[in-house]
């Protein structure tokens, strides 16, 4: 059974959860921050796309899948919009948040040091696989699950949106996407995800959704694992294709974590719409043998359209572990198209 801890550290009034980082999250059982104004230009370029060229899509995802023969994968879906950043590319994310330095790598190290890191990953993957091409991702966590109720009793803090200002910032000059992570405590999905239209709006803004902190029988957040229902995964899905309609934007990158079977449910239901392409990312730590076992028994079982691995830099390079490389990875079937580095 995996272990939950609760660490907090000190902000001006409030208190920020490290959980998300901190816990002991087996895979199955002075940072430079800017105050800039609301950033109304994007670090990806819009481009008119008009056409979806389906024999090359087709061929990418049946590489995607690796040759599987279950028929698992690639999965039937609807083809995206124009423009679907996947499979053409492969996201390779730093995880975390400013007030932190434990929540994860974006956060940890200073911005100028933090971004040459990244860039040396994203060269990394593209060497070791030269079909794919790796582009940089910051994923910040925009709200954060509280084991202190606050004013509302709800469980969660929603950082400031200058934040998420200065993140997008920081995107810019290396041409990265920005995912807003939401842990939604007592909250809902769709109560986090509607603060946020704004942000979602912009071309390079995606969404990620943590289903570990979503405590639907009132407990306090990290005392247990939480999940998400269908319903909820739908309700960001609808929420982000109704921001692409009204946009006229490209398909948005929704990115669900999971490490257990009982965090996401009913599976099945969750659905696949043009506009929003889902990334079951397996989460956790541990070594290989274990983290291999989940991504087998929960992502590669249970197919939703794409799948992520996460990584961890000091959790899965402990007790004689060896964090797995990306030649490594790129023979699980599927290929994961999203990695996270915590």
């Amino acid at each position: 059974m995996k272990k939950l801890s609760i660490a907090l550290i000190t902000i001006p009034i409030l208190l920020l959860s490290t959980m998300a980082c901190n816990r002991s999250k087996a895979a199955d059982a002075e940072n430079n921050s800017d105050t800039s104004e609301t950033s109304k230009s994007d670090s990806i370029e819009k481009k008119s796309v008009l056409t979806l060229d389906t024999l090359d899509y087709n061929k990418r995802m049946v590489a995607m899948s690796n040759n599987d023969t279950t028929g698992r994968w690639p999965v039937k879906a609807p083809y995206p919009l124009p423009g679907a950043i996947l499979p053409y590319n492969r996201i390779i994310a730093y995880y975390g948040n400013l007030y932190s330095t434990r929540m994860g790598i974006l956060g940890e190290i200073p911005r100028k040091e933090m971004l040459a890191k990244l860039q040396g990953e994203v060269d990394k993957w593209q060497a070791a696989d030269p079909t794919v091409k790796a582009i940089p991702a910051l994923h910040y966590i925009a709200v954060t699950a509280q084991g202190a109720p606050g004013k509302d009793n709800m469980h969660r803090m929603r950082m400031p949106f200058k934040q998420i200002d200065t993140i997008i910032k920081w995107a810019k000059p290396i041409n990265a996407l920005v995912f807003v992570d939401i842990q939604v405590g007592h909250s809902t999905v769709k109560a986090e995800v509607a603060q946020f239209e704004q942000y979602l709006s912009m071309p390079n803004v995606h969404l990620g959704i943590d289903p570990e902190f979503s405590m639907k029988g009132g407990e306090r957040p990290g005392s247990k694992i939480g999940h998400f229902t269908a319903a909820d995964i739908n309700d960001a899905i609808d929420i982000l294709a109704d921001i692409v309609r009204k946009n006229k934007l490209t398909p948005k990158v929704l990115v669900v974590h999971r490490f257990t079977q009982g965090m996401v449910k009913n599976y099945k239901d969750i659905k696949i719409v043009p506009e929003v392409q889902v990334v079951m990312d397996m989460d956790g730590f541990g070594s290989k043998v274990l983290k291999r076992s989940t991504y087998l028994r929960y992502i590669y079982k249970e197919p939703v359209h794409f799948t992520g691995f996460k990584l961890f830099y000091k959790n899965d390079n402990k007790n004689d572990w060896t964090m797995y490389t990306p030649e490594e990875l790129m023979k699980f079937t599927p290929k994961p198209i999203y990695i996270q580095y915590q």
